[in-house]
């Protein structure tokens, strides 16, 4: 048992010294996790970019020790690693709302990549076909032992913290569950994975007997789900042959399933194929590229269709490029003598690198010049253009005004303020501005759709002329009068507001349940619903907009004294038997000390 332990322990030893930097990586995201877990909403920023940084450190480093342990010169690859950390740090927003779908996408694309570097980057050298196989293999496997002993770790330890505690009346706060969680899921995943790993690259691209589980998995989970899918898909192309009907856009991603399934098992099996009795492996190898050809002409028939009509966005933009990916492996592999299956993570890299980077035509380049083409043709195909900005006055069909109204969003949240601000007037394009600088897309998208005056709603196929009243304040000022602080809550932003170490919150249930909260410190409330309902009630035989002195109303709240004010507030109603929408855009609460 002493021996053992010893041994492990030196195991332990080994692994920290021997991997430093990943493990540096490891603690500095579980202990982000837990910052951005143990902080208020406001000032989570800096921990989450300081997070995502650190999990994408992990694989970097890993990738850049592997490369190491090839070529030498550590240090350089981990100062390299550190710069592009340092770099994509900066990269990211400083504000949570700023964190877009566009981030998304960057962050999960340099994610993948990462995750690929460490595939290949120890076989960028020709002829070490067979070590790079076994090198993947074994990372593989290591990964799946990792997530069950991690599993097994995690559950053991959360299991363990509970019966002490409840044995033992100690009453843990929530918080030792959860940092228990992050530190074993993370780090302590990090640490596993590491220790099947201690020996490095040489241990790893060692030639060893092919494992019969993955036989087994490749022969009759992998290949019977191919045929299956390979089954829908040419029942599916017939189908569209004989009605001579478009694909759906949803086809798409069973042919990306189809041909990533098929590639994996091919990866799978790939030493096998050199041996004579297994004929199947060989067969399967030969006839699967030729299987995908005509599945690709679907793929990119499905890819177009929809890129056609509705332009490119960062989805379908990437949908293509795996397409063009898809279709030069096929190539490579049918036409190819000498074909490697390096080819397949080094070209996936290469595509996803360019995707990310390359100048006017990466993902998000070509998304922001598809959608402004589309805008414009929406306006000009409709004659919303008037002296050059857009005519909110003139009827449109709802499905129009949610389209522009979309497209606005998408591009705000790509900050394409210039060209936005062109086409709207100069008191819409200080509104539009200050919306997209506090991260406030939604407003926009109500925003545009407010200022169409004139809206044809379609109800299931049916013209239903909407029953919309605007109630306008007339005064655009607002007067502080003997109030000492001045607060505001957007419609779609809605984190708590800090005043004097009180937090104050707005819940809006105006359309559900008539209620309109304003909370003090999770525990007082005052409800202003039914006094924005009898404003309406006031008002119910108008429609459109109508101006009306002020739109406030006020009470008390604890030790003090508020005072809402709206700008505007609207209902809208489709139908008799719809039930009335009411919303704002902002509202501004006045607050003094009783």
């Amino acid at each position: 048992m002493k021996t053992k332990f010893r041994e492990t322990l030196n195991r332990a030893n080994e692994v920290i010294f021997r991997y430093p930097m990943i493990l540096v990586m490891a603690l500095s995201a579980s202990a982000g996790a837990i910052c951005i877990a143990e902080t208020e909403r406001s000032e989570i920023t800096a921990y989450i970019k300081f997070t995502i940084c650190s999990c994408l450190g992990i694989s970097l480093m890993f990738a850049l020790k592997m490369l190491s342990q090839r070529i030498g010169k550590e240090l350089l690859l981990y100062i390299s690693g550190i710069v592009f950390l340092s770099g994509f740090y900066l990269i990211l927003p400083d504000k949570k709302s700023g964190f877009t779908e566009i981030y998304i996408y960057t962050i999960a694309v340099t994610a993948l990549l990462s995750h690929l570097l460490v595939s290949f980057a120890p076989f960028l050298e020709k002829d070490r076909e067979l070590r790079f196989w076994q090198y993947n293999k074994n990372l593989f496997i290591n990964t799946f032992l990792t997530a069950v002993f991690t599993g097994v770790l995690t559950g053991g330890v959360e299991l363990a913290i509970l019966a002490v505690d409840q044995l033992f009346d100690l009453s843990f706060h929530s918080r030792v569950y959860r940092d228990t969680f992050f530190v074993l899921a993370i780090l302590g995943s990090s640490f596993i994975f590491l220790l099947f790993n201690d020996k490095g690259l040489n241990n790893l691209e060692q030639d060893g007997k092919y494992p019969v589980i993955l036989k087994f998995f490749t022969q009759f989970i992998l290949i019977p789900l191919l045929l299956i899918y390979a089954a829908i898909l040419y029942l599916y192309s017939f189908k569209i042959l004989i009605h001579w009907e478009l694909p759906r856009g949803w086809v798409s991603y069973l042919v990306l399933a189809y041909s990533t399934v098929g590639i994996l098992a091919l990866l799978l099996v790939y030493p096998l194929k050199e041996e004579n009795a297994r004929s199947w492996v060989k067969i399967f190898s030969k006839v699967f590229y030729y299987t995908i050809v005509p599945l690709i002409v679907l793929l990119f028939t499905a890819v177009f269709t929809r890129i056609l009509e509705y332009g490119y966005t960062e989805p379908r933009y990437f949908v293509l490029l795996l397409a063009l990916w898809l279709l030069s492996i096929v190539v490579y592999s049918i036409f190819s003598r000498k074909a490697t299956i390096k080819f397949i993570p080094i070209s996936l890299f290469l595509f996803g690198a360019f995707a990310l980077i390359f100048p006017y035509l990466n993902a998000f380049s070509v998304a922001n010049r598809s959608q402004k083409k589309q805008l414009m043709n929406i306006l000009n195909q409709n004659q919303l253009i008037s002296a050059a900005t857009i005519n909110f006055s003139k009827k449109v069909n709802d499905t129009i005004r949610n389209e522009i109204a979309d497209k606005f969003v998408f591009l705000a949240e790509r900050k394409q303020v210039e060209f936005l601000s062109k086409l709207l007037n100069e008191k819409d394009r200080t509104e539009l501005a200050n919306h997209i600088s506090a991260g406030e897309f939604y407003t926009v998208r109500y925003d545009i759709q407010n200022k169409f005056s004139d809206v044809n709603v379609t109800v299931k196929n049916r013209p239903y002329e909407t029953n919309r009243l605007v109630l306008v304040r007339e005064k655009q000022a607002v007067e502080l009068e003997n109030y000492q602080y001045l607060i505001s809550f957007y419609r779609y932003s809605r984190d708590p507001q800090t005043l004097n170490e009180d937090e104050f919150e707005l819940k809006d249930q105006l359309t559900d349940k008539s209620s309109l909260k304003l909370i003090l410190n999770s525990e007082q409330e005052v409800d202003f619903g039914p006094q924005i309902i009898r404003l309406f009630e006031e008002n119910k035989n108008k429609t459109g907009n109508v101006k009306i002195p002020e739109i406030a109303m006020e009470s008390d709240l604890g030790k003090y004294h508020v005072k809402l004010i709206f700008n505007e507030i609207t209902r809208e109603k489709y139908s008799e038997q719809d039930a009335a929408s009411i919303y704002y855009e902002n509202v501004y609460i006045l607050i003094r000390l009783k």
